[in-house]
């Protein structure tokens, strides 16, 4: 096979696998805020696409205020779903707060398909169809701009973390009981990392939106995002950086090698087989913290 049809697949699909980051952004705010796993990311991801086809089509905007208005609508909802389902759970069994955030994405998915059906409905941002040429090299313009909007928001949270802020978050993940004995409003800290969450969500929406039609298959980037988050480390947003680029290298070489073979469905068997294998190898991710616990 042509080494260079090979690298031009490693290098679009690194490109996608950091636009998988943002989903995995999303997922590792929470997580690494609250130790909260969010299964709603991916409806989260679908809502705040069709929120800024509300305001572009239904109000007449333009996108370039639609989105930031979308944004700061999404920020609200976040901090909503914190207030209204989250907050009662506080103390709760994980598991229960983890069948909530799975019930949260089923009641959008259902919600959206009520509002807007099921059809497909296409995301005009200004982002040409032709492609990029880095020398022989033809790359998908979109999944060049979402890669750097990625690393963008990346550092941009990155230095959050160390502010005062980023701390006291840090600090409500790892105890809320002591948390709350220091007087840090644990309840703000969550509903501001999902609040947060929501906005990364509505730019992956946007981004995702724009190389596919905004449907509610947007939503299934939530299995994308699960496994970049697991990958690299629930906690750690330097991993969800570095396992969306092995995820998107590894599923695009892969499909071009062996979809003409199988026929297809190659994508999904090596996302699945990443999952599946690194929470059983190492199930703490390749950044995550190994918490070991004395029993």
């Amino acid at each position: 096979m042509d080494l260079m049809y090979l690298l031009e697949l490693a290098v679009n699909g690194g490109l996608a696998g950091l636009m998988y980051a943002l989903v995995a952004m999303g997922i590792v705010l929470i997580y690494k805020s609250s130790s909260v796993p969010n299964l709603a990311q991916g409806g989260l991801t679908m809502l705040g696409a069709y929120m800024v086809l509300a305001f572009a089509n239904g109000l007449g905007l333009p996108i370039w205020a639609a989105i930031p208005l979308a944004m700061v609508s999404m920020f609200g909802m976040g901090m909503g779903i914190e207030r209204v389902a989250l907050r009662r759970l506080a103390g709760r069994p994980i598991v229960m707060i983890l069948m909530m955030t799975l019930g949260i994405d089923i009641f959008i998915r259902a919600t959206t398909m009520t509002i807007w059906g099921g059809s497909g409905r296409p995301m005009q941002i200004g982002i040409s169809d032709e492609p990029l040429f880095l020398g022989p090299l033809l790359l998908n313009r979109a999944y060049v701009v979402g890669a750097v909007v990625s690393l963008v928001l990346f550092t941009a949270f990155m230095l959050f973390f160390r502010t005062r802020r980023g701390v006291v978050l840090r600090a409500i993940a790892d105890d809320y009981t002591a948390s709350w004995s220091v007087g840090i409003s644990v309840e703000r800290g969550v509903a501001l990392s999902w609040a947060l969450s929501s906005v990364v969500a509505t730019t992956a929406g946007v981004l995702w939106g724009s190389v596919q039609t905004v449907d509610q298959t947007l939503a299934m980037l939530l299995l994308k995002g699960i496994t970049v988050a697991v990958l690299g480390g629930m906690d750690s947003l330097g991993g969800a950086i570095l396992a969306g680029l092995l995820l998107g290298i590894l599923e695009s070489v892969a499909s071009g090698v062996l979809d003409p073979l199988l026929g297809g469905g190659t994508r999904e068997l090596v996302v699945a087989a990443v999952l599946i294998l690194t929470i059983m190898i190492r199930p703490h991710g390749l950044f995550g913290r190994h918490d070991i616990e004395r029993i």
